[in-house]
């Protein structure tokens, strides 16, 4: 049902990732200009993508298992971005482009918090519904 609580994760998650962007800079650039992940295509598409996959995570509430495995490729989505943001932040100042870095290199840890927790709520259900179908 859509008026569970893992829909309110869900929804966090991709308001976070869809949202969240374009207020904080990922970083500030050499001549001190904050870059956004508007800026950057490869960073905005893996945002919205992760956005895109909470918002259809949540419409498909009548399939547990098919929402709790798209949860699980969101969180390992928002893993590889911050794995890109990580390789940026270990480049050396003097070879990267990159002067400051931003608030926005934190949204991934938000949206997996969330996911983890849309997805705990997911198996509990699911553990719910199979204990009930034992009963009968």
């Amino acid at each position: 049902m859509i008026q569970r609580i893992q829909t309110i994760y869900l929804l966090f998650a991709a308001a976070i990732s869809a949202g969240l962007i374009f207020v904080f800079h990922l970083w500030t650039n050499t001549e001190e200009v904050p870059v956004y992940a508007k800026d950057e295509m490869l960073y905005l598409s893996l945002f919205l993508g992760s956005a895109l996959l909470s918002l259809i995570a949540i419409f498909n509430y009548k399939n547990r298992q098919t929402q709790f495995v798209l949860g699980r490729l969101n969180i390992i989505l928002n893993f590889i971005l911050l794995g890109f943001f990580v390789y940026q932040l270990l480049i050396p100042p003097g070879e990267s482009q990159i002067s400051e870095k931003g608030v926005a290199i934190f949204i991934p840890i938000l949206s997996i918090v969330m996911l983890v927790l849309a997805n705990k709520a997911i198996k509990k259900d699911e553990d719910l519904v199979k204990s009930v179908d034992r009963l009968r």
